[in-house]
């Protein structure tokens, strides 16, 4: 399969005098970084932090919009309408943007948080709406999906230019989704165990389910999230494992049509 692969993770989560995940060690290890907007983690000066941060490593730089839920880290489901969504989502993602145009910079994708992740996944409506924010956001920008997903196959027959997205830290169930974060199997937190699945995913185009079932996930970015235990020592595995895979790690922007 890919002999070039994006990895991101989320970035720039913390908030005021509180900090979640050593983004210092992390940045230089990934290609591109997925910068919380406000919403449900990070605020001005982080974001700013952040960008300036991903700059000085060679880091793209992508928006991380989320539901408007600080106190549930946007994880928890809300009740919204598609034209609510799309404000939320054209509004966080302005708010990076204006910081990478500060930094001299362009704004590279855009993935959206937590649930609303999976509530695109969900409902066709609210992957329209995303679709649409990316779009009227700017036709180059990249939209990050679940791989082989409908969310994905949606924003794609809408002409969004998307990235299909594969994750290094994360479970699947066979029909390709995410294993719940309520269920105990859900985060894979041996490095080597998640550096293998991450060289399987981007050299043969596969994933081993948690319940053994080898299914088919093409995808062109992968991730792993630095607020699951062990963080750094894990993509510091998945970024050794696919180099000496043979796998190069670059961002999006350099070679994703």
């Amino acid at each position: 399969m890919s002999q070039v692969i994006d990895l991101n993770c989320d970035m720039g989560e913390s908030y005021g005098r509180w900090t979640l995940g050593d983004d210092q060690a992390v940045m230089p290890l990934i290609s591109s970084a997925n910068v919380a907007c406000g919403f449900h983690g990070g605020d001005p000066h982080v974001i700013r932090q952040t960008v300036e941060r991903a700059l000085r490593h060679g880091v793209a730089v992508g928006a991380h919009p989320s539901l408007p839920d600080l106190m549930g880290f946007g994880r928890r489901v809300m009740d919204v309408t598609p034209a609510e969504l799309r404000d939320y989502v054209c509004y966080q993602t302005g708010a990076v943007r204006e910081f990478c145009r500060a930094a001299g910079v362009e704004l590279q994708h855009v993935k959206p948080h937590g649930i609303l992740y999976t509530m695109a996944e969900r409902d066709e409506a609210i992957a329209q709406a995303i679709g649409e924010a990316a779009r009227q956001s700017g036709e180059r920008l990249i939209l990050m999906t679940l791989a082989s997903g409908k969310y994905d196959a949606h924003c794609r027959k809408m002409g969004v230019r998307v990235a299909s997205e594969g994750f290094a830290d994360r479970a699947y169930e066979v029909d390709g989704q995410l294993v719940s974060r309520k269920k105990p199997y859900a985060l894979i937190i041996d490095p080597a165990r998640a550096a293998a699945q991450a060289v399987r995913m981007a050299a043969e185009g596969k994933v081993r389910t948690h319940d053994g079932v080898d299914i088919d996930l093409s995808v062109q970015t992968i991730c792993c999230h630095g607020d699951t235990p062990g963080a750094t020592a894990i993509i510091r595995a998945v970024r050794e494992g696919l180099e000496r895979a043979g796998i190069q790690v670059r961002p999006l922007r350099d070679w994703l049509p």
